[in-house]
């Protein structure tokens, strides 16, 4: 933390085996309170946060609004091949870190299939970032307002309504009524397809911040007022999502309210719609969406009630989330490149001659001696290290590349992930995959994007026995290799 350092360099990078220590204790109880299968509520160091983010990248930015967002999420992935969201707050939120301790303590403790549920958090220094579940599928703001295959059907939006309302029930019965800035950018869809509430929304964006962050004319009308949030704001909330729903758009409800007592419903009903819903259904909806937004927030329905309202409205459920999405399931086939099958088949000397003629082109000039004008000594052993790695790789004398790389990536003057996952590859020829892994992770650490270092890792879990992680990895290899393919 204190070298200095203003890029990603290996004295900063290197997985260090002692400095996973004042974790050990987490790690070895993750496994005991395991609530549906996640692990126990936790704390994580800054740095693991910083490893599986590569740094807190750019590349790995999910908020909406990117960079400019007040506190920016990130897309991560853990040493053990669980994937997450890290939630990273400006510098100025929750000064006092014992406060947002006890909040995100009390939050973890929620576990439920209808949440992106928390699943730890950091306190260091000034940093203060949530840790939750992964949603592969993108938020409910984008399949509803910016779709590009097809619009959502029916039958999903009355499941969205279903499950958020069975998220919100569930919070209120473990005495968290209250999520701040209720929105379509708030349910995230699972590898099934499946919506789920996110779980950052349980806490403010920081200790005395606003609760809400979009356009005042959504919120609702007691917030004005007060400032404050109550669990009847939710719910008003809530009425706002369920105009989406029927919409299709983003209407301040103001307006949609005038449209409802006009009884002009198709002007609010998304034209995509058409055919696909009767006239009871849709009355139904614009009924409870009415009721969620009265004015006097006594008047507005509770969670529970909103489950019991729209179950009897539930279409097709039979039919599997993904199915309705247009989109693949997480355990679905994906059809494999060549270098894939590779890694299925542990075809190391395929491998081989896939980064053997690969070279460093995707080094994006990491470490190139061309960068450099004058040498010092120290940079002149350093290249000649890599330049005898790479002779005796190429030769396929794996025990010399492992000693010659292990020399240049030691100095840290120069970073390059090609030089990680060439040793990467060496160890696996050598029956070391443990160590294999951790450098194909450090090549995604350098390089976040490239596919090759995902293969390397899902070829090194393999060598572990670890299929389902491997599997895990093997799909990111394959989209990563199809997103370069389409833009090259």
């Amino acid at each position: 933390m204190g070298c200095g350092c203003s890029k990603l360099s290996a004295c900063c990078w290197t997985l260090d085996q002692n400095a996973s220590i004042p974790e050990a204790a987490n790690v070895e109880n993750e496994g005991k309170g395991e609530v549906d299968g996640l692990p126990a509520f936790r704390e994580y160091s800054i740095d693991t946060l910083k490893m599986a983010t590569s740094g807190f990248s750019v590349e790995n930015i999910v908020s909406e609004h990117g960079e400019k967002a007040p506190n920016v999420v990130y897309k991560g992935k853990l040493e053990n091949q669980r994937w997450i969201a890290v939630k990273r707050f400006n510098r100025f939120a929750w000064p006092d870190a014992r406060q947002f301790l006890e909040e995100a303590r009390a939050v973890g403790q929620l576990r439920n299939h209808r949440l992106a549920n928390l699943l730890g958090c950091c306190c260091e220094g000034d940093e203060r970032l949530l840790v939750a579940e992964f949603m592969t599928n993108d938020t409910l703001a984008k399949h509803l307002f910016h779709w590009e295959a097809q619009p959502m059907k029916w039958a999903m939006r009355l499941r969205v309504a279903l499950h958020l309302a069975e998220a919100l029930e569930y919070c209120t019965s473990k005495g968290r009524a209250l999520y701040h800035d209720l929105n379509a950018y708030r349910i995230v869809f699972d590898d099934e397809g499946n919506p789920r509430l996110s779980c950052f929304g349980l806490m403010k964006n920081s200790r005395d911040g606003k609760s809400y962050s979009t356009n005042l004319a959504f919120t609702p009308p007691e917030y004005l007022r007060t400032g404050r949030v109550t669990p009847e704001s939710v719910i008003y909330s809530f009425g706002t999502l369920l105009l989406d729903l029927l919409s299709g758009k983003h209407i301040p409800p103001s307006h949609a309210l005038d449209l409802i007592r006009d009884r002009n419903i198709q002007m609010l009903t998304d034209s995509c719609l058409e055919g696909q819903f009767s006239n009871d259904d849709g009355t139904e909806l614009v009924r409870l969406a009415s009721r969620c937004l009265q004015y006097e927030p006594r008047e507005r329905p509770n969670p529970k009630s909103l489950v019991s309202a729209i179950i009897p409205l539930q279409r097709d459920a039979e039919v599997p989330s993904h199915v309705l999405m247009g989109i693949r399931a997480g355990a679905d086939a994906v059809p494999l490149s060549p270098l894939g099958e590779s890694c299925v088949r542990m075809d190391l000397t395929a491998i081989h001659e896939v980064l053997e003629n690969l070279g460093y082109k995707d080094d994006e000039g990491a470490a190139t001696e061309l960068s450099f004008q004058m040498w010092t000594n120290q940079m002149q052993e350093t290249l000649t290290s890599k330049k005898k790695g790479d002779v005796a790789f190429r030769h396929k004398d794996f025990t010399a590349a492992i000693e010659c790389y292990s020399q240049f990536i030691d100095v840290g003057t120069m970073v390059s992930p090609t030089v990680y996952a060439r040793r990467s590859l060496s160890y696996l020829m050598s029956d070391m995959p443990q160590e294999a892994l951790n450098d194909a992770m450090q090549a995604q650490i350098v390089s976040p994007v490239w596919h090759i270092a995902s293969y390397l890792q899902a070829a090194a879990l393999f060598a572990l026995g670890k299929n389902d992680e491997a599997q895990t990895s093997l799909r990111e290899g394959t989209e990563l290799e199809n997103k370069k393919n389409a833009t090259s």
